[in-house]
């Protein structure tokens, strides 16, 4: 593992231990331990395995998109990039996922331009997703109507550009009139034709689907959650409670969306009139078997494919196909 990814996870530890300090003084710290008491542990394994099969179906999303721009990977190796890929789930929008492009490149050397659009396309039809699950609540309870679709339109319209082959073809060639641009043209292009293929209407269809299914197995983790700690909702609300603040979390482009996400699930269960420890306690659960469950994984992932494949030497900041 890289020593800047090691710097990135540590502070975001460390930040994260702040906002749950943060939030356990507001909760009254005394109650909120309290409160993990009557946490019944032999839910744990129950909770794991429901993220472990949205990392699973994911992993289908992830091997389809590569099968669709032709990427030839073994199916282990495939296995390993996508799992090592978990690491970056605490960078903003997930978009340091990136990272899988760069192991898919030093494992096989197919352009990183090829492949950069394949988690465009996860995070397109994740938000489209989530955004479907919260539009659903967010008319049945009234709340956060607006956001959620202000955030599904720009994702339409995001789609629609990439859709049309003409209007993009323009849009690039206005942009690659800059001299950095230009000179990555080539790359853009290519970047350009496997976003084309991964976002046409049935992958579009059948990949947001498949999303559907694989945040609903958080969705039911949450769920589970608030039922052992006696919160009185329904599958529906539990549901447009998880999704709705992990796109607030996403937009943010916080690391994992700390400290909004966590909020935000509070939020809303204090806002059915639950007492604010139960509130923290239920979030820091979901939180530690969804986003610090699929880091562990991550980092396991990643000194299992350094034995295999040797040293990682990555910079999300300069990434290139060079």
């Amino acid at each position: 593992m890289t020593k800047k990814i090691r710097q990135r996870i540590l502070i975001s530890i460390a930040f994260a231990g702040i906002i749950y300090l943060a939030f356990s003084i507001y909760a009254d710290f005394n109650q909120v331990i309290e409160s993990f008491k009557h946490f019944n542990w032999l839910l744990l394994p129950l909770l794991l395995f429901l993220s472990v099969l949205n990392y699973f179906t994911r992993f289908i999303k992830w091997n389809y998109y590569l099968d669709l721009i032709k990427i030839k990977l073994n199916r282990m190796d495939s296995f390993s990039i996508f799992c090592a890929g978990l690491i970056m789930s605490i960078t903003p929008g997930k978009f340091g996922e990136l990272f899988k492009s760069y192991l898919v490149k030093q494992t096989n050397n197919e352009p990183i331009s090829k492949t950069a659009p394949i988690i465009f396309a996860e995070r397109i039809t994740d938000f489209l997703s989530l955004v479907i699950i919260s539009l659903i609540g967010a008319y049945i309870f009234d709340y956060g109507r607006e956001i959620t679709v202000i955030i599904g339109i720009i994702l339409i319209l995001g789609i629609i550009i990439i859709s049309n082959r003409s209007l993009a073809s323009f849009i690039i060639k206005v942009f690659s009139r800059s001299k950095f641009i230009g000179n990555h043209s080539k790359s853009i292009q290519t970047a350009y034709e496997s976003s084309y293929k991964l976002l046409a209407v049935v992958p579009l269809i059948k990949m947001t689907s498949l999303s559907i299914v694989s945040w609903g197995f958080e969705c039911a983790g949450y769920f589970f959650i608030l039922k052992n700690f006696s919160v009185e909702v329904s599958f529906v609300w539990a549901s447009f409670a998880y999704a709705f603040a992990t796109i607030v979390g996403a937009v943010s482009m916080l690391p994992g969306g700390l400290g909004i996400t966590e909020g935000s699930l509070s939020y809303l269960v204090i806002s059915q009139g639950y007492a604010k420890e139960i509130a923290f306690a239920s979030t820091f659960i979901v939180r530690a078997v969804t986003l610090w469950f699929a880091i562990l994984i991550g980092v396991i992932s990643v000194i299992i494919y350094q034995k295999k494949f040797g040293k990682i030497d990555f910079e999300l900041s300069s990434i290139s196909d060079k």
